[in-house]
């Protein structure tokens, strides 16, 4: 065994496009997600978080250990500093462990307005050297640096991550590849007016496309799909990652259902905690075909391990689709009888669902759910709804691949279903203020609201306004979504007295001023 103090183990990173994804993450083995909010991140289409979900959604995840990031990795317009500064103040305020920037300038504002929130460079920020990287902490220090995905992880070990004092590095390990450099596209903006720099990605990379070379059409047979990479699966690569001291191993797929999520970072966690026992001569279980086969059927558009190992342009994109394909199943050797027999590579069942891949538009494929599954004379045979497929379009030799499995997805969904999300109370951080003859003050300090006595304060004959009964008092807050975080008694002269009755009336004053705020933003 090899004696290297100096590696850490990897902190497994899930993407969750809502609750239900950032629950599967956690089920899961996650030590951290990231999440958008509604705007400044890079995947508007996804259903996303809201500013008044972070206090609920920071809570649950640290009560089970786990780490919040979140992405405001768009490139920011002037007319928008405002609004993105008060955004960094209110993640600051709600927990956030971290913001995953892409615009430097962003980052130089956050270090300013919200000094304790973590800011990790976005893989759009195209580090691909340690002398970029040097570049931009020169600019800015960061907490963690996300390298660009066309790196190999050679090129990653002249980072000397190991070394003391260097800068976290993070690198995605699964999920989709963006045929543009570190997904800083401009096809999407170009054809169509939607920026994929904020967060608009129209998908170009994944049309068919004609090829015209000297002014000919060039045949290209089933391999029309020619921007279209597949799917990163670094799972065999997690130990020379760990050697070469990456501190983050990154998940895509703020877009996927939370099937997905489950069933990636299951997998995941399982290839992380087998390297590094083998780093230490333990042994744990492997990665093995069946995981593979979970990370084929939550989403594949076929899985390569992108340019972890180099440059193999063919082996990132085969041209022939562009779309979700799932697990091969074989290829078509006999028809009869409305049913099709080929050599089964995976187990099928009825109500799985196949798609027949005949190397044309995707768009036009045929396939569904399987109604019979049963072997004879050496093949595996799959019989289909009457009148579900064309026949005429199917011939022996096409491709078969599985689609769905209903019981892998059950078992997934089972992983989180008991991890439940309690309601969270906003802690309100309260101070008040007055003098014997004035009006007592009660504000809020994050919302600057306030509310003022109706009646003077006056001497204290029995029952002064002491810390302990305030706290009491204006803590009695229960049917609202608040609990009393702190009262600041900095301002009130002591030996002061006012009826519970008024107290009572400007708590409640107060509250209903933050709930409106709430709702109405």
């Amino acid at each position: 065994m090899t004696d290297t103090p100096t590696l850490r183990k990897p902190e497994l990173l899930a993407p969750a496009g809502d609750w239900e994804c950032a629950r599967a993450a956690v089920a899961n083995g996650a030590d951290a997600i990231y999440f958008g909010l509604e705007r400044f991140n890079a995947r508007l289409r996804a259903e996303n978080f809201t500013a008044e979900d972070l206090p609920k959604l920071m809570a649950f995840l640290h009560s089970h250990g786990v780490k919040g990031y979140v992405t405001f990795n768009t490139l920011i317009f002037t007319g928008e500093l405002q609004d993105a500064a008060a955004m960094l103040v209110t993640l600051e305020q709600s927990g956030v462990d971290a913001v995953i920037v892409q615009d430097l300038g962003l980052a130089w504002l956050a270090r300013r307005v919200s000094p304790t929130l973590a800011v990790h460079a976005s893989t759009q920020m195209t580090i691909t050297s340690p002398e970029a990287l040097a570049f931009v902490e020169s600019v800015v220090p960061l907490d963690c640096a996300v390298l660009a995905r066309e790196m190999s992880l050679r090129e990653m070990e002249r980072f000397h991550a190991t070394d003391e004092g260097t800068t976290p590095l993070e690198v995605f390990v699964h999920g989709a590849l963006c045929v543009a450099y570190s997904g800083q596209c401009l096809t999407s903006e170009s054809l169509g007016q939607r920026s994929a720099n904020r967060g608009e990605c129209a998908q170009a990379c994944r049309m068919p496309y004609t090829m015209i070379v000297d002014g000919e059409v060039r045949d290209l047979g089933d391999r029309r799909y020619l921007l279209s990479p597949h799917d990163l699966a670094g799972h065999a690569e997690v130990p020379g990652l760990i050697r070469a001291g990456i501190a983050t191993l990154k998940i895509e797929g703020r877009l996927k259902s939370p099937e997905y999520v489950a069933g990636v970072t299951a997998v995941y966690r399982k290839a992380i905690d087998a390297a590094w026992a083998e780093l230490h001569g333990e042994a744990v279980a492997a990665v093995d075909a069946e995981d593979i086969y979970t990370l084929e059927m939550t989403f594949s558009r076929g899985l390569s391990s992108g340019w972890l190992r180099g440059t193999n342009h063919p082996s990132v994109v085969t041209a022939r689709y562009g779309k979700k394909r799932g697990a091969f199943i074989g290829t078509v050797e006999e028809m009869a009888g409305g049913c099709v027999g080929l050599r089964c590579e995976v187990p099928l069942k009825p109500g799985d669902g196949v798609v027949f891949d005949t190397g044309g538009d995707t768009e036009l494929e045929q396939g569904g759910s399987l109604y019979e599954v049963w072997y004879a004379e050496g093949l595996t045979w799959l019989g289909f709804q009457h009148g579900r497929i064309n026949w005429d379009g199917i011939r022996e030799g096409d491709r078969v691949w599985k689609t769905s499995d209903p019981a892998l997805n059950r078992s997934l969904q089972s992983t989180w279903a008991r991890i439940r999300v309690e309601e969270v109370k906003q802690p309100l951080q309260w101070r008040v203020s007055g003098r014997e003859g004035e009006l007592l003050i009660l504000e809020d300090a994050v919302s600057g609201g306030g509310v003022t006595s109706t009646m003077a304060l006056g001497k204290a004959e029995k029952r002064p306004l002491t810390a302990e009964f305030l706290e009491q008092q204006l803590g009695r807050l229960g049917g609202t979504p608040f609990t009393l975080g702190s009262l600041e008694m900095g301002g009130l002269d002591p030996g002061l007295m006012l009826p519970v009755s008024e107290l009572n009336r400007m708590r409640r004053a107060l509250v209903a001023t933050l709930e409106s705020v709430s709702v109405h933003g």
